[in-house]
């Protein structure tokens, strides 16, 4: 069942288009992200939802009522910003408790509430200590824990893990995800991440330059892209010419193809396409191999498995294609 519907959603300033008929929904519980590039709209549009900035035109409809004409505050959402916005003069209890007391619920609610979102964000023991004795993880979980404490309809989440290191992004994305699953929150996460939002969602929608290029779930945006944009956003895609392809595999191609670099196999010379490997970077569990075949420059990534598995840059090899993964794209 829809549980928020976004209608015909247009912005703009001035001549500037930020976003245009913007048409997605999200079913009750379900995790969507709203990915692409930076300047796509897609932070306004999460503005937007949430009533901090006006919508020219269209609905936004949550639970079957258009909310466009509430302001902020009547539509029981929670933000979750990229900069935390924590009150620098307050503890984390404090912090947390702010949106409650806003709202006038008695103490004893009050306490209650905020002890169970710093529970669920595990961040009991930080409750008497200030922003400023915090890392920048444990600062955003306050801000998390914040927003949930009030239990909005909808968390919107705008990019709030891109200020933070590897480990701590990973961490923490896993932690929203399982509070998100087991709270059954409908939520909007933004990101320009492809991983964090291949890794997180339920769906995502890809934008680019205020449009919807294409909605749908993590596997069908990464195996099946519907242009060159998407392939080239999501996923490491060869993307080639129709006479590259043709020449590379024998066969006639027409238009752009993509053919993805887990998808080529490497073998013994004799054994499939002759290449040369030009270069290998490391990049943990994969080796991603730069390569030359039929005077096509590809890139190939194999398991990390062991040290004698790095082939040396100047090696002869072969390359096996899974024709059923190469895509037609525009």
């Amino acid at each position: 069942m829809t549980y928020l519907a976004v209608k015909q959603l247009n912005k703009r300033y001035g001549a500037t288009q930020i976003f245009e008929q913007i048409d997605f929904s999200a079913r009750e519980g379900e995790l969507v992200t709203l990915l692409g590039p930076s300047g796509c709209g897609k932070s306004t549009l999460l503005r937007c939802l949430a009533g901090l900035t006006e919508v020219d035109s269209g609905e936004i409809l949550l639970q079957g009522s258009n909310i466009v004409p509430l302001p902020p505050q009547k539509r029981t959402i929670g933000m979750v910003f990229q900069s935390y916005a924590l009150f620098p003069n307050m503890t984390v209890e404090k912090n947390v408790a702010f949106g409650l007391k806003m709202q006038k619920l008695s103490t004893e609610t009050i306490r209650q509430r905020v002890g169970e979102a710093l529970e669920m964000v595990e961040l009991n023991e930080f409750a008497r200590r200030y922003p400023h004795q915090l890392s920048g993880g444990q600062s955003q979980r306050v801000a998390l824990a914040r927003s949930l404490v009030t239990r909005p309809r909808l968390l919107l989440l705008d990019e709030p893990l891109s200020a933070l290191d590897a480990r701590i992004r990973r961490h923490l994305r896993e932690q929203i995800r399982r509070i998100q699953q087991e709270l059954k929150l409908t939520t909007l996460f933004v990101t320009h991440d492809q991983e964090e939002a291949l890794s997180m969602s339920d769906r995502i929608v890809l934008m680019n330059r205020g449009k919807i290029v294409q909605n749908g779930d993590a596997e069908t945006l990464y195996t099946q892209p519907v242009n060159l944009f998407a392939a080239g956003f999501i996923g490491n895609y060869n993307l080639l010419s129709a006479a590259e392809a043709t020449q590379l595999t024998g066969q006639p191609w027409y238009g752009q193809i993509a053919i993805r670099p887990e998808s080529i196999q490497l073998c013994a010379p004799d054994k499939g396409i002759a290449a040369d490997i030009l270069s290998h970077s490391l990049l943990g569990n994969i080796i991603r191999y730069r390569v030359r075949a039929q005077g096509v420059e590809l890139s190939v990534d194999v398991l990390n498995r062991l040290p004698d598995d790095l082939h040396a840059i100047g090696r002869k090899i072969g390359l096996q294609l899974e024709l059923s993964t190469v895509r037609q794209v525009v």
